[in-house]
């Protein structure tokens, strides 16, 4: 028997449970000609909900959601095959010194405890890194691909 596709609606908390253990996100931003831009990133979920994503002020998708904060991710699973979910949010930019507190977060909700925070924030310091902080307004259903349940019994 084939794979069904699923498409389950869910609220809020459900959604930051799916998203927290899942790092693997697809970023839209869109560029100043209005197209998209995707970006593979990593992301985590911080203590208030929010997607944050670590990145650099140069960067395209920085330069974007700076001018443009409406975005959109694909959070995937590990499993290229597995469940996933889109959001839409709106972006705050954050550089240095304002994203140092966010990036220990971001590192937190992703690896855990760093052996050498002091070492870490020099680091973020040094590579004059940014942080995306992505405050969720929508979202899809949490689904998984596969034959569609309509057709199934063909």
């Amino acid at each position: 028997m084939p794979r069904i596709a699923t498409a389950e609606r869910v609220g809020k908390d459900e959604l930051l449970e799916f998203v927290r253990p899942r790092h693997r996100t697809v970023l839209m931003t869109t560029r100043a000609d209005r197209r998209p831009q995707l970006s593979p990133v990593t992301c985590g979920v911080d203590e208030s909900g929010r997607i944050v994503i670590a990145t650099y002020r140069s960067r395209a998708k920085t330069r974007n959601a700076r001018r443009t904060p409406a975005v959109s991710l694909c959070v995937l699973s590990d499993e290229w095959n597995d469940a996933w979910v889109q959001l839409d949010g709106t972006a705050e930019v954050l550089d240095m010194p304002d994203a140092l507190d966010g990036l220990v977060e971001y590192f937190r909700c992703i690896s855990g405890e760093h052996p050498d925070w002091d070492e870490y924030r020099e680091a973020m310091r040094r590579q004059d890194k940014s942080l995306l902080r992505i405050t969720i307004d929508d979202w899809g259903p949490i689904a998984t691909g596969g034959f569609p349940p309509e057709l199934a019994d063909d």
